[in-house]
């Protein structure tokens, strides 16, 4: 049974973070520790010229909030709000945390990721752990998930 799990939690994906919640309960070693992550993605160079808020330190906080909501009282929930590419900023949190588990959404891959591969793939790839990925169960929650 994993002592760590991490979570991670894209902000358009919220419709399947209670299932993710609940499977990791399931898993949960006792006394052991889920940490919900939401990797912001940064704007680019050439766009952030034009920006005159920076909105990561708004959303930032935001995103906070809303990770703390979802992990509600909970004594066994940490919450992280990092910055990067998703698919990367994963892995490298879940081994500094020393996560045993990542518990990833993912929906029904496309022609597209195929070729340029989803945040669940990029996980499985380089995590240094096990992953698990949820696959969405309806088509309305497949067009969500990621």
């Amino acid at each position: 049974m994993p002592k760590s799990i991490l979570i991670p939690i894209a902000i358009d994906h919220e419709p399947v973070v209670a299932e993710k919640i609940a499977i990791a309960r399931r898993m949960l070693a006792p006394g052991g520790r889920i940490t919900l992550l939401t990797v912001l993605e940064q704007i680019s160079g050439f766009a952030a010229e034009f920006v005159t808020v920076k909105s990561e330190n708004h959303l930032t906080a935001r995103v906070m909030d809303r990770l703390k909501s979802v992990a509600g009282e909970a004594p066994e929930f940490d919450c992280l709000v990092a910055t990067g590419k998703p698919g990367l900023r994963i892995t490298e949190i879940a081994r500094e945390i020393g996560a045993d588990l990542i518990i990833v959404g993912a929906h029904s891959p496309s022609a597209v990721d195929y070729f340029l591969g989803s945040t669940a793939a990029r996980v499985a790839r380089r995590a240094s752990c096990s992953v698990y990925i949820l696959r969405a169960a309806s088509s309305e929650a497949e067009a969500r998930v990621g």
